[in-house]
């Protein structure tokens, strides 16, 4: 029995529909029915086995994988300035400092140039200082408890340590830092334009008290 095109058409296809002539026909070519129904036997099987897979997964409307892509769903960007560099190991990189806790430092640039304060706080991740009473800004502050008031305060921000300088208060001289050994091997900082020794037991002891009484006061 020919089609529309004059071309023979095998006798259990001529007995199907015509709807289901075209489903079975690719391109100008016919495929048997057997092959037909092997297609749709693995066709099937496939489906049954992904339909199987996410029963198994029990997927809802209500699960992350079952919701629209949002991008609330996304891990919050971390900005730029607070990106820390990390080693191999996912440890922070330690920055070389001229600095250390309890120096006596002079701000060379900003808006506090000229300023003398004490370093109270070092940050070697980003090679960055805080000054006692320095470089305050607003911060507002939330009630915690019911009933309790917010409140409106001013906190120290950091300061890159290159903005700082040692400062000598006996000769009131801001200098450039050397370091050097002395005769019993210790390694020690000095002020280059007075030859005055920061590293001294005495400054250290000093600094420890003072953390001391801040701890104090701060779990009182």
């Amino acid at each position: 029995m020919p089609d529309a095109h004059g071309a023979p058409v095998p006798l259990h296809l001529a007995l199907l529909s015509p709807r289901l002539k075209r489903n079975l026909v690719v391109g100008s070519y016919y495929y048997p029915l057997k092959e037909q129904s092997d297609t749709v036997k693995t066709s099937m099987a496939a489906m049954t086995a992904l339909q199987s897979s996410m029963t198994s997964l029990s997927l809802s409307s209500s699960s992350f994988l079952g919701q629209r892509f949002s991008p609330s769903l996304c891990p919050a960007q971390i900005k730029r300035w607070e990106r820390k560099e990390c080693k191999p190991n996912s440890l922070p990189v330690l920055q070389k400092m001229h600095v250390k806790l309890g120096d006596t430092v002079k701000i060379i640039s900003g808006h506090e140039k000229g300023k003398i304060g004490e370093i109270t706080k070092i940050f070697k991740h980003n090679s960055s200082v805080i000054v006692k009473d320095m470089n305050l800004k607003t911060k507002h502050v939330k009630s915690r408890e019911e009933g309790e008031q917010g409140q409106i305060v001013k906190v120290e921000a950091r300061i890159h340590s290159s903005n700082v300088m040692l400062y000598s208060k006996e000769q009131n001289v801001a200098s450039r830092v050397g370091h050097k050994i002395l005769e019993d091997g210790s390694r020690v900082r000095y002020l280059l334009k007075t030859g005055e020794i920061i590293d001294s037991t005495e400054n250290w002891k000093r600094v420890i008290k003072d953390r001391e009484k801040t701890e104090q006061v701060a779990a009182s």
